[in-house]
């Protein structure tokens, strides 16, 4: 068999489309074995020895018959499993500094929400009693100018201008830092 491996690899090197499919059902199962050995993925073993078969026909003219076959393509199927494992780890790697960044970015936009609260109940609590109490009644209470001028009795003008220089100082303090 191996002077009819020989002969058939010398056939296929000169462009036989069928010698080399006897090439490929020759080495195939070995192949196939040796490639799930490293990978662990049937279906990725499957496509490797596809592909190192397409780049062997593609660059058939390249191979010395009288060198090993086997070794060359034991070797091809190495280097592509290696690549592939060193491409799949890149990706793992890539994908678990993402996943760590987006954590590091919530923890970063939590903490500037903390922040920002706490710079807003500090700009709340430095309003005057009277000022507040319109804020609240407003903000919480969902209270109309008109509602809020009537249980304070004060009038729907007085609530209007406090809750604008209300808001007006909460924005200066709060977006400023």
């Amino acid at each position: 068999m191996i002077c009819s491996i020989e002969s058939i690899l010398l056939q296929a090197v000169k462009g036989d489309q069928s010698a080399f499919a006897k090439l490929y059902q020759h080495y195939r199962t070995p192949a196939l074995k040796f490639c799930f050995c490293l990978l662990k993925d049937e279906e990725e073993a499957e496509n490797m020895v596809h592909d190192v078969f397409i780049k062997i026909w593609e660059k058939r003219n390249l191979i010395n018959p009288e060198l090993n076959f086997s070794s060359y393509l034991f070797t091809c199927l190495r280097n592509m499993a290696f690549d592939y494992m060193k491409q799949v780890e890149k990706s793992q790697l890539l994908r678990q500094r993402y996943m760590e960044r987006m954590e590091r970015l919530s923890d970063d936009d939590h903490e500037e929400q903390e922040n920002r609260d706490r710079l807003l109940r500090n700009a709340i609590n430095s309003l005057s009693e009277r000022r507040k109490m319109i804020l609240m009644l407003s903000v919480e209470g969902g209270k109309s100018y008109q509602e809020i001028a009537d249980s304070l009795r004060i009038s729907k003008n007085t609530v209007k201008n406090q809750l604008v220089k209300a808001k007006q100082l909460l924005r200066e303090r709060v977006d400023l830092h």
